[in-house]
């Protein structure tokens, strides 16, 4: 007696159990005729035929190797798969185990002639999946060219009128109030709460500062929708001028780091610690008796009670200046710099993959996967405003995703040589201060006779050599007299781990 398993697969979440019934129906009559015995069901649900990555049927592709039977029955040739050249090499995979694939609405002779049948409606299967795909979103940008509404999250300050979208002039009006608000330079924290004030919520709950910042930057209301490389321009009514659009980008940007910046750079800031009480080290600002600004760093502990903590201040010249000299002439030392680069170099030349690439393949394979499950989805009649919804941001997710792989792939093909490393360290750091600082200062302990210096390691350990530090810098002291900034400093240290 032949024996077989029957394969049953449906597409899309919005299908029901119907489907499958009806197809291990269909199948069980056909193995009831043909006089085969049903040993096992393998079922997909709401899984894509336009690839393999299909949990069910990898076990059965797995179990075909123990020999327990002859077929795999499906209901029809696109159940089994819609991707033709996969179709054709896991059919080779059950050849060599003695399995052979079944259809039982397609009655394919076993001849010369059923093989190019069988070929003939894998291919149209294909041709189908991918046409009607083609013609899903061909029609998705005339509906866009028409200015018609495809569904998702409509910004605040609109509404649904049938298909076209139309001004929600209440909501108008609120759109207009913060953009005016803050082109006069009135905070988003001062729009939120005089809205909230006034009883104006969003979604019943006062605005989010990131509400108010998205909104500040959506171009829509400028009448303006973008797609891909297609700008649309009747699908949203105009809200917001363009001369007032533009103003407050400017500000957006120009305030991107904050308006109430101080009004110097603390190289120092957030890297100093009282080393008599443990507390941080604030900038700070001052002015003397004659009326001269003075900038220095002082304790916190000791700004908030001065009985707790008696570290003495101390000028940010004066400071920034001993710390600046100490690194610059620890790190031009020839023998610290030459492991500095040494080792730079071995990790270029031991890199044999890119974790990061891995990880943006792997994202971009699953995002394709779900892409391809939502247009099977689509291919089942299933078109809503949540499928097209999401099929457009799987779309600009994948777009985004190639663009990283691209850059990924770039960094791998780029070598820097050990002259391009050396020049860094020699003439690029050392112009910068705030570079030189944030990049090698992990922390400075301030005490009243010595500053310690606790370095980062220019050289970190990647996620390919896990376990293996290749560099660290330890602290490096500088005692000094703070009337006459006399300094000395014990020897620069350096341990090497493998």
């Amino acid at each position: 007696m032949k024996t077989a398993v029957i394969y049953a697969r449906y597409s899309c979440d919005n299908q029901t159990e119907q489907s499958i019934e009806g197809q291990i129906r269909v199948c069980e009559e056909f193995a009831k005729n043909n006089d085969i015995i049903i040993v096992n069901k393998y079922i997909d649900r709401a899984m894509t035929g336009t690839n393999d990555l299909r949990p069910e049927f990898q076990n059965m592709l797995n179990d075909c190797k123990s020999h327990q039977w002859s077929y795999v029955l499906v209901y029809k040739l696109d159940r089994f798969s819609r991707n033709k050249y996969e179709s054709v090499m896991h059919k080779k995979t059950l050849k060599e185990h003695g399995v052979k694939v079944l259809s039982a609405m397609e009655n394919i002779p076993d001849t010369p002639e059923g093989i190019i049948l069988e070929s003939l409606l894998e291919g149209m299967n294909q041709y189908y999946s991918a046409e009607l795909a083609q013609k899903v979103k061909r029609g998705m940008r005339e509906t866009r060219l028409k200015g018609y509404f495809q569904g998702g999250a409509l910004p605040y300050g609109y509404k649904l009128d049938g298909r076209k979208i139309a001004i929600d002039e209440q909501r108008a009006e609120v759109v207009n109030y913060i953009f005016k608000q803050y082109s006069l330079d009135v905070s988003v924290k001062e729009i939120i709460n005089t809205l909230t004030a006034k009883g104006i919520l969003h979604r019943e709950k006062p605005f989010a500062t990131n509400t108010v910042y998205f909104l500040l930057r959506n171009e829509k209301y400028l009448g303006v929708y973008k797609y891909k490389d297609e700008i649309i321009d009747n699908m949203y009514p105009q809200i917001i001028s363009q001369g007032l659009f533009n103003k407050v980008k400017e500000k957006i940007d120009s305030n991107k780091y904050g308006k109430k910046s101080v009004r110097l750079v603390y190289l120092l800031r957030n890297k100093l610690k009282c080393g008599n009480c443990g507390m941080p080290i604030s900038a700070e600002c001052g002015t003397s008796r004659a009326g001269q600004k003075i900038d220095y760093y002082k304790c916190v502990g000791r700004k908030k009670n001065k009985n707790a903590c008696k570290k003495a201040t101390i000028r940010k010249d004066l400071l920034e200046d001993l710390i600046l000299t100490e690194i610059k002439k620890q790190l031009m030392k020839k023998s610290n710099l030459d492991i500095i680069v040494k080792h730079l170099m071995n990790i270029q030349q031991s890199k044999e993959s890119n974790t990061m690439l891995s990880m943006l393949e792997k994202e971009k394979k699953h995002t394709q996967t779900m892409l391809d499950n939502i247009m099977r989805a689509i291919e089942q009649g299933i078109m809503n405003n949540t499928t097209n919804k999401r099929m457009i941001e799987l779309e600009k997710k994948l777009e985004t995703i190639e663009r990283e792989i691209l850059i990924e792939k770039s960094k791998t093909d780029i070598q820097i040589s050990e002259n391009d490393i050396r020049k860094f360290f020699e003439t690029a750091i050392m112009q910068e201060p705030k570079l030189l600082v944030s990049y090698l200062i992990k922390e400075v302990i301030l005490y009243d006779d010595k500053i310690v210096i606790e370095f980062n390691s220019p050289i970190k350990p990647s996620p390919d050599n896990q376990g293996f530090l290749f560099c660290k810098i330890f602290r490096n002291v500088i005692f000094y007299d703070k009337k006459r900034a006399i300094q000395t400093s014990k020897e620069f240290q350096i341990d090497m781990y493998i």
